[in-house]
């Protein structure tokens, strides 16, 4: 891990050097395995600051000193801030044990934007019963959100039992994957029930009732204000917890209040405002955006594509479990066929380098390496866009090469955004909202449209209707007849 001054570089693997006290501190806290470095780095970063003081002497009054000039260095975000200063109070409160003073005033905190923090990110969770460390609003914060928390509701009886939070995920876990739920809906669904946890201080879901679950809703409604589909996600992980774990009725979820969701427009970009950031791209990220805007499919679908998807006699590609585990073909724009066939063959290559060092397996959906055993490890499996680096299945277990992580992209595109000083909120999925809307400018029907997308309904595509003449858009102002 390194640091330039208070910028935290890229993060490698954990220091094994580093006491592994705070980092199982930083897992029990519920922080991903990716934002552990990063916390590290932040402390590293402080203790630089003082060289030569003893870390037990530094207290807030440090913390803070540090924090304030962290804020002041260009290219440093609030929710970067929010985040050192949990790692340094999780360092000294939950690791070290030495209580520090309280903040002087309660700071104003920003949350960070919704493509710098991923909302799968799981809460603290609360300190096990009878620890000897200082128990201060910090330990029940979200780590590393930037949220601030409100009080406990006045329900909650001090002698209340605690839930034993492993045996919870275990069977949250396991009711997941017998309904097949997808890995991202399972991660979301155990950060909002270990949220929803944290929230009343970690007492057992078993001995909680509706107006526990109401209050939670409340709480996210009324104090932190979050978006109408993000209040309903955290009600159904809730529903899925009490009606397919926990097993308990505590009354009709049907009166549970659900946030009203508005109309919100899709970000369309111009087909100049396209050109612009894509010749603002490189490489292997400039062939994936240009597959995204060709073919409209998700960012997902795109990198989950494998190479035996991928059909170039017939130009198309199959998309093999898309958004609610469908199917569907979208065409292979001609333009990228010869583009296409020269990543393979350097992807091919690095199968071949993989397959040298025995590491060639790969990840096969279903029981389909009991089906054939040779699949993950066949060339037609593999994935067209690999990651740089082997990781760990979070399933399995097993180590091997996953496809790229949705960052990449994410960031490459922020960048070109940047660089073609474009206004509108432009992001990877602005690439499928723009090739519908351009698809339907060219006379194509809504039915096609609404099959390459992968709708299953076609109320789902006529949102796009509002190019020229194929909806509001095509009405003439009346300015315009003066």
């Amino acid at each position: 891990m390194r640091h330039d001054g208070l910028r935290v570089a890229a993060p490698t693997d954990p220091d094994p050097r580093w006491p592994e006290g705070y980092l199982a501190a930083l897992r029990e806290a519920g922080a991903q395995e990716k934002t552990i470095p990063y916390c590290i780095g932040w402390v590293r970063a402080f203790f630089a600051r003082h060289p030569g003081r003893q870390r037990r002497d530094l207290g807030r009054a440090e913390i803070e000193a540090f924090l304030a000039e962290l804020a002041a260095r260009p290219g440093i975000d609030n929710w970067q801030v929010q985040q050192a200063r949990d790692a340094l109070e999780l360092y000294y409160e939950r690791f070290r044990g030495i209580a520090i003073a309280p903040r002087p005033d309660p700071p104003t905190v920003h949350a960070p934007p919704p493509s710098a923090v991923p909302p799968t990110k799981a809460p603290l969770a609360a300190p096990a019963a009878g620890t000897d460390h200082a128990r201060t609003d910090s330990a029940y914060r979200r780590f590393p959100e930037c949220v601030k928390r409100s009080p406990a509701p006045p329900s909650l009886a001090p002698s209340a039992p605690t839930v034993n939070w492993p045996a919870l995920e275990a069977a949250v876990r396991e009711r997941l994957r017998m309904g097949h739920y997808s890995y991202r809906t399972e991660q979301n669904y155990l950060g909002w029930i270990r949220r929803f946890v944290s929230f009343h201080r970690g007492r057992k879901p078993s001995a909680m009732e509706a107006k526990d679950v109401r209050e939670f809703l409340r709480h996210l409604a009324m104090d932190e204000q979050v978006a109408s589909s993000t209040q309903n996600q955290a009600l159904n992980a809730v529903v899925f917890l009490y009606r397919d774990v926990v097993k308990k009725d505590i009354g009709d979820f049907s009166d549970f209040p659900r946030a009203r969701r508005g109309l919100r427009l899709p970000v369309i970009a111009s087909r100049a405002e396209i050109k612009a950031v894509l010749d603002r791209m490189e490489g292997r990220e400039l062939l994936i955006a240009r597959l995204l805007y060709g073919t409209g499919m998700r960012i997902n679908e795109a990198l989950g594509v494998r190479v035996q998807e991928v059909q170039f006699d017939q130009h198309r590609i199959v998309v093999r479990g898309g958004k609610g585990d469908k199917d569907r073909y979208v065409p292979l724009p001609t333009r990228l066929e010869e583009d296409l066939r020269q990543w393979l063959a350097r992807r091919q290559a690095l199968y071949e380098a993989d397959k040298a060092r025995n590491m060639h397996e790969v990840e096969v959906p279903g029981a389909l390496d009991r089906k054939y055993p040779n699949a993950p490890f066949a060339w037609g499996w593999q994935y067209v866009f690999p990651a740089d680096e082997y990781s760990t299945d979070p399933r399995s277990g097993r180590v091997r090469r996953h496809h790229l992580d949705e960052q990449h992209l994410q960031r490459a595109v922020r960048e070109a955004v940047r660089q073609a000083g474009l206004t509108i909120r432009f992001t990877p999925h602005c690439f499928r909202h723009s090739f519908a809307t351009h698809l339907l400018e060219a006379g194509q029907d809504i039915r096609t449209v609404q099959a390459l997308l992968g709708h299953a309904h076609v109320e789902t595509t006529m949102i796009y209707t509002h190019v020229l003449n194929k909806g509001p858009m095509g009405v003439v102002s009346p300015v315009d007849t003066l």
